[in-house]
């Protein structure tokens, strides 16, 4: 069905995030820092951080999607944009709610690369036409994602929330 929906809700998310960091751990993997792709990899790695038990995490802040299925053409960075000093030499996990096109993740791993010892992602959702392939991800689907943080509208709406540096 077309419009079916891959329906996340609160008590699944800390799932997902348990069994991803379960993953992410057994692989061997201890990242010094999870840097979280704002707004929905927020979530992702604060969780991550407390299960893998991360204390440094930067964000970067992405505009890509601008409304249910419409995007700008590429993703653009915001600012503040983090010091690539303060990343230098450390092992980098990059957290996010999705990899849909895989074009943000993309532009943040291109950011991080040849700054970092060494760079991977970890996702709750990846979909099959994304450009990259996450090394952790807790599931796949071709589906739109209703996520427990960005469902329900709003309580109040702003313009003009990019912020100059």
């Amino acid at each position: 069905m077309a419009d079916e929906r891959e329906n996340l809700t609160y008590p699944l998310f800390g799932q997902a995030i348990r069994e991803l960091a379960q993953t992410i751990a057994d692989d061997g993997y201890r990242p010094d820092i999870v840097l979280s792709i704002a707004r929905g990899g927020l979530f992702v790695a604060g969780g991550l951080g407390y299960a893998l038990d991360v204390k440094n995490l930067h964000v970067m802040n992405v505009e890509f999607y601008t409304g249910v299925g419409t995007t700008l053409d590429m993703p653009v960075v915001l600012p503040p944009v983090p010091n690539v000093v303060d990343l230098s030499e450390k092992k980098v996990l990059i957290a996010d709610d999705v990899a849909d096109t895989g074009k943000t993740i993309e532009l943040v791993r291109d950011f991080c690369e040849g700054h970092v010892a060494d760079v991977r992602s970890a996702v709750i959702y990846e979909k099959p036409q994304s450009l990259v392939k996450c090394e952790y991800v807790w599931k796949h689907t071709d589906r739109w994602i209703n996520f427990p943080w960005s469902v329900e509208p709003p309580v109040v709406t702003r313009e003009g929330q990019v912020l100059d540096s």
